[in-house]
């Protein structure tokens, strides 16, 4: 039997190499994207690779989506691996951000990977296996300056499928979380940024400096891609996946972090204007 992956935001960046690497590997893949029009991308590099990719239209912050991943579902023959990759980044301190900054972040981050997993889950128990991967990030276990309402959804989807995941693995289906650093995509120019132009406007100017080095030597998102598929397709479970050496360095300064001093000690820094301590 065909295996039938499921990969949101797979229009560009990790979820598009991620896409093709699990069709190089024998998947019946279907890429979702919130337009059509904007598969070309993808389309182009499955060819590039000589492998299928079905595309299918998705927005995950749509009530709606659960219904239409039932209906994706049946036109595969059913789900077995559903990857949520699809997430939007988010600039800016508690003070300057709206609640509706605050919510859309939700909606995107950890609304729409819940709603998703929720649609899956009932199929998935009923065949004694399956398989829910969420790509949530760093971020997920380390709080950073200026992605307060980003690192609050990744925070939160990882808190609800680490509960999910021991329950499903009762009835054979694997949740896990895939953790990537800084990945070389269109993702941190497709972040919402709220300009600070009061109190924290240096610390900010700091963070954006420190975060435009960081990205400069990211990893590739072909090889979070490949990461991402190799997760998906272990013999092996893990709950927690980093796609990088330099990503599990910084997951295990939170992951070891007991009394959160460590953290601290290092995101300072970033936020340090130039010339002082």
């Amino acid at each position: 039997m065909t295996t039938t992956a499921v990969v949101t935001g797979a229009s560009s960046g990790m979820g598009l190499f991620a896409a093709v690497e699990l069709a190089k590997r024998g998947l019946d893949v279907v890429g979702t994207v919130r337009d059509t029009a904007r598969a070309s991308a993808l389309l182009e590099a499955a060819d590039e690779a000589g492998v299928s990719v079905s595309i299918a239209e998705l927005e995950v912050t749509d009530p709606a989506a659960g219904d239409r991943l039932a209906a994706i579902a049946a036109e595969h023959d059913g789900i077995d691996v559903l990857i949520n990759n699809a997430g939007r980044g988010c600039v800016g301190t508690a003070e300057d951000l709206t609640m509706d900054e605050i919510e859309a972040q939700l909606a995107v981050n950890y609304l729409g990977p819940v709603r998703l997993a929720k649609a899956v889950l009932p199929a998935m128990r009923e065949r004694g296996q399956g398989r829910i991967l969420t790509v949530t990030s760093v971020g997920g276990v380390v709080g950073q300056p200026f992605a307060d309402a980003y690192c609050e959804a990744k925070f939160a989807v990882e808190g609800f499928m680490q509960s999910l995941a021991v329950v499903a693995r009762e009835v054979g289906v694997w949740v896990s979380v895939v953790e990537p650093a800084a990945v070389a995509s269109s993702f941190v120019d497709n972040a919402a940024r709220t300009a600070s132009e009061g109190p924290y406007a240096a610390l900010l100017d700091a963070y954006l400096a420190r975060t435009k080095v960081s990205f400069a030597a990211a990893q590739q998102a072909a090889d979070a891609g490949r990461a991402i598929a190799d997760a998906a397709t272990s013999d092996t479970y893990r709950f927690r996946w980093q796609t990088s050496e330099a990503a599990e360095r910084f997951a295990g300064i939170s992951l070891a972090d007991l009394d959160g001093s460590r953290v601290q000690g290092v995101t300072a820094g970033w936020i340090a204007p130039s010339g002082s301590a």
